[in-house]
């Protein structure tokens, strides 16, 4: 079980940790609903230092994610990050993943804890043309700085206007007394705020100014478990729940993210999946009754057929209300459809619905 640089922190603050891809990780501190709402009405911080970074550097390193990737890196500038994911040659998912343009012929690559080897590997297998990579997972941490407040509560540790820090953009400059700090706005919990990426030798010190610069504005830290939740009512996939490596990104919504303009990993087979409609889809639901889902229970139709399985779920502690994802048959995946999670031994019955579920 490997440790984060900030894993003796956690544990001082009276973290409860659990293992998570190989991480000893926070799943909470004072309580999810607590954490959840801190976030949604102030700010948070979470480590996820267990996420992987790759550099893909050198003049074929546009070449290799192009064809690695389904969506067009070749419109990134520098400054743009962008949301992709590395297609299987099975119609499956190898990875979700974001793309930072660094500078020309540099990107970084942010990777899922629990598949840095696997994508590792997988990338190092297309690589037949020279891109020269480097794997930096086991020397970078991150932290998720998150909420409304965060801009404002964090504006005093750096130089840069944070507040002109588009969604999906960023900048390298100084933050919390460090240089070349690579300060992003790729949120995964839909309050706001921004993602600090820094050598494992300086997160402490992030971690310490961040914290006392937020004192004024509730901040907290904040663990996996509201992490999940938080993501959970904005319809984010997870990689390992909603998307793996036996489904599809045309089935689980990520048409947005494979551009049939150019040629990569079974682009071909995603793009005649895609023309013909795939037999299942990824919907959001709430339940209309009390309830919690989970991942792993069998969606039924009004006859008590299976139709699907959740593969998300959650008691929103926004909405008050259970809510999930899973995947069903296409017939049952339009807006409004009516199914039914089997919670124990009761159908509880629940309506299909456009996400996000959180609107803000």
């Amino acid at each position: 079980m490997k440790d984060t640089a900030l894993s003796a922190t956690h544990e001082a603050l009276g973290a409860k940790m659990v293992p998570f891809a190989g991480y000893n990780m926070p799943v909470q501190y004072e309580g999810v609903n607590i954490e959840h709402e801190t976030v949604r009405k102030a700010v948070g911080v979470f480590d996820v230092s267990h996420m992987g970074e790759f550099l893909i550097e050198g003049p074929n390193a546009l070449s290799l994610i192009q064809k690695v990737s389904s969506n067009d890196a070749s419109k990134l500038e520098i400054g743009n990050a962008q949301y992709s994911c590395l297609p299987n040659d099975d119609n499956g998912v190898v990875d979700d993943l974001i793309i930072y343009k660094l500078k020309e012929e540099t990107y970084l690559l942010v990777v899922n804890a629990s598949n840095i080897e696997k994508d590792w590997n997988w990338i190092t297998s297309k690589n037949d043309i020279g891109a020269e990579m480097r794997n930096l997972s086991e020397d970078y941490s991150l932290l998720a700085i998150q909420g409304p407040k965060a801009v404002e509560a964090m504006q005093s540790v750096t130089s840069h206007d944070l507040s002109a820090i588009k969604f999906y953009n960023f900048i390298v400059g100084d933050f919390a007394g460090i240089e070349n700090v690579i300060i992003s706005a790729t949120g995964y919990t839909g309050s706001g705020g921004f993602e600090i990426y820094c050598k494992n030798t300086e997160v402490k010190q992030v971690w310490d100014k961040v914290f006392e610069a937020g004192a004024d504005f509730g901040i907290k830290p904040i663990g996996l478990a509201a992490r999940d939740t938080l993501r959970l009512e904005m319809g984010y996939c997870l990689y390992g729940n909603d998307i793996d490596d036996t489904t599809s990104p045309i089935e689980a919504g990520l048409s947005w993210v494979c551009k049939f303009n150019k040629e990569f990993t079974n682009s071909e087979a995603l793009k005649a999946e895609k023309e013909r409609k795939p037999e299942r889809k990824l919907v959001a639901f709430k339940l209309d009754e009390r309830g919690i889902p989970r991942h792993g229970y069998i969606i039924l139709d009004a006859e008590g057929q299976i139709i699907g399985e959740v593969t998300s779920g959650t008691m929103s502690p926004s909405l008050n209300i259970g809510i999930g994802m899973g995947y069903v048959s296409k017939s049952f995946a339009t807006i409004d459809s009516k199914i039914f999670i089997q919670v124990r031994k009761k159908a509880i019955p629940a309506t299909v619905v456009k996400p996000p579920f959180y609107k803000g």
